[in-house]
């Protein structure tokens, strides 16, 4: 049990509707399988547009590959990408203030010769759910239901291949998410080293989990939302001293989190939505562990309440690196 978020109205609205037709019917257009298959470097990629770019998903799901994680793939250069990317180029011994050209680009791509994108067929177990109508927005809500399961099919294919509901929207145009037998395009994540680690460092400045393996090489790298107002990340050096899959959730009122107003303890039961996610890593320190999240699109960008927060998939890859005894130190400086 684990301890611990007038007239001119319709006219601009009739215009808004068809750029945003329009925007969606040109992303679309411009991100068939094929297309981002075959693309090379990014040419204007940003982080500004609203469109998904064909080469930040190939970087993305590179990157995913090689466990340099770029936490959800988007196809938007976001910080987390940046971040994955700085990463990788410092463990290739590249400046590390590379762009996605030249050597870095070519490094990237030599980790992988399989298609970034690849065809799913929705299975029968993909729909069968059971599916929350809705998530609850407060964790009181939470403690009356009997699993956080996804709330919906499309939700549950977007995590299981480490992508933004949008972009499999996107990727998808007209395809029901809710239908066996539908085939759809989907991020080819495939499976990740298996490497173990010999020590974690969590950067509480750079919202980064570092990975460390045999010869002290750095092997894999993961975007964290780390601490909270209410309950800041620890300091120091302390140990792995337990992992657990689909955790349940015990809320302690002592922590006085924003938001919750309960003054009583009270359970919430396992599932992805769970505010732990689908694993915990407890840690040493009495209180804290290193987990999963039902917000994937929100890691690295807010935080957490007290410990590190994963996506679930990360998570999920962390658990198989560690044992018992692993050292997790946290970092205050960069």
């Amino acid at each position: 049990m684990l301890r611990g978020v007038c007239a001119w109205v319709l006219p601009a609205l009739l215009l808004m509707a068809g750029n945003w037709a329009g925007d969606l019917a040109y992303a679309a257009a411009s991100l068939d399988r094929a297309t981002v298959n075959a693309s090379g470097p990014p040419t204007n990629a940003t982080g500004r547009s609203k469109r998904p770019d064909a080469a930040v998903i190939k970087a993305q799901v590179l990157l995913d590959r090689a466990a340099f994680s770029p936490g959800e793939i988007s196809g938007h250069l976001d910080d987390n990408t940046r971040k994955a990317i700085a990463a990788f180029a410092a463990a290739r011994e590249l400046p590390a203030d590379s762009k996605l050209i030249g050597d870095l680009w070519t490094a990237l791509s030599a980790t992988s010769d399989q298609p970034v994108l690849t065809e799913y067929q929705i299975s029968s177990a993909d729909v069968v759910g059971p599916f929350l109508q809705k998530l609850p927005a407060k964790m009181e809500e939470m403690q009356h239901l009997d699993h956080l399961s996804y709330t919906s099919p499309r939700e549950a294919l977007a995590e299981r291949f480490h992508m933004s509901e949008a972009l499999l929207a996107t990727l998808n145009p007209g395809k029901s998410f809710a239908a066996a037998g539908t085939t759809i395009v989907v991020a080819n994540v495939g499976a990740r080293s298996a490497a173990k680690a010999s020590r974690i460092e969590i950067d509480k400045p750079q919202h980064l989990l570092r990975v460390y393996g045999a010869g002290d090489k750095l092997t894999a790298v993961f975007p964290a939302s780390i601490g909270s107002t209410e309950k800041p990340a620890p300091s120091g050096t302390f140990k792995v001293a337990s992992v657990t899959h689909n955790p349940t959730y015990r809320y302690d009122p002592t922590y006085a989190f924003k938001g919750v107003k309960s003054t009583k303890p009270f359970i919430i039961k396992p599932g992805p939505n769970n505010p732990v996610g689908t694993v915990w890593i407890g840690l040493t320190a009495q209180g804290y562990g290193i987990h999963g999240t039902p917000d994937p699109d929100k890691i690295g960008k807010t935080a957490s309440h007290g410990c590190i927060r994963l996506t679930n998939w990360d998570a999920e890859a962390l658990a198989t690196m560690v044992a018992k005894g692993v050292p997790v130190a946290f970092l205050d400086n960069n």
